[in-house]
């Protein structure tokens, strides 16, 4: 079980879940939500990084338009409020949150000072530009929506990314994942895996395309991408 933070900024504050490790020094990994808020699904992520060795934490990003949002993805309703709040995200404050989330817990006594993220859907962009924007050590996009509308940050980029892109994913249409690829696959910071027949939210445990197989897969990538950049 995870408990909840605060993290102090210049427009306001917001609260975070935390999830500590046993061992007393850790690296530290920021969890970006996906479309549904904070919820059991992104608590969830947090819980299973903890046990790998890092401590996690997942910003409440949707902080400036309601507080404390925690949707799932099992209702009509659901789906429709979720959609409203990411129409009204501002991206650019969202990524800004994200630094400050970064920039707290590297200053905790308990992290080693290195910090990584992992984005999905929503996250997933946002897991891109932290790689683009921030200082963060390395960071992990699952199937990012809108990524490739800012390619062009990729030449600012200095720190490693890894991406995961479902190549049925109904949000990311195939010509958006061949201008990603196109772009991003010669970058010497930037590894890419594609699952072929998965779509959008394939490591959503519970979700309509959950796949346990490559869900597992994309797992021991990213767990072994973090072990290896932020040790």
């Amino acid at each position: 079980m995870g408990e909840t933070t605060t993290i102090k900024t210049d427009d306001g504050q917001f609260a975070a879940y935390v999830a500590r490790p046993s061992n007393p020094k850790a690296p530290a990994i920021v969890v970006i939500q996906e479309i549904f808020g904070v919820n059991a699904v992104m608590r969830g992520v947090c819980d299973e990084l903890a046990a790998a060795g890092f401590l996690a934490v997942c910003p409440d990003l949707f902080w400036r338009i309601e507080p404390g949002i925690d949707i799932t993805d099992q209702s009509e309703a659901e789906w429709k409020k979720a959609f409203e709040l990411y129409n009204a995200f501002d991206i650019d404050a969202g990524v800004k949150d994200i630094a400050a989330t970064i920039d707290h817990v590297r200053a905790l006594p308990e992290v080693n000072g290195k910090v990584g993220a992992v984005g999905f859907c929503l996250g997933g962009l946002l897991a891109y530009l932290t790689a683009t924007r921030t200082d963060a050590d390395a960071s992990v996009a699952y199937y990012g929506v809108g990524i490739e509308k800012h390619l062009v940050e990729s030449e600012k980029q200095a720190h490693p990314l890894l991406m995961h892109i479902a190549e049925e994913d109904q949000f990311v249409p195939k010509e958006a994942q061949a201008l990603i690829l196109a772009q991003l696959k010669n970058h010497p910071q930037v590894e890419i895996f594609t699952y072929p027949g998965r779509d959008h939210a394939f490591a959503r445990q519970g979700g309509e395309h959950y796949d346990a197989a490559d869900a597992k897969l994309a797992s021991g990538r990213t767990l072994a991408f973090f072990q290896q950049h932020l040790a």
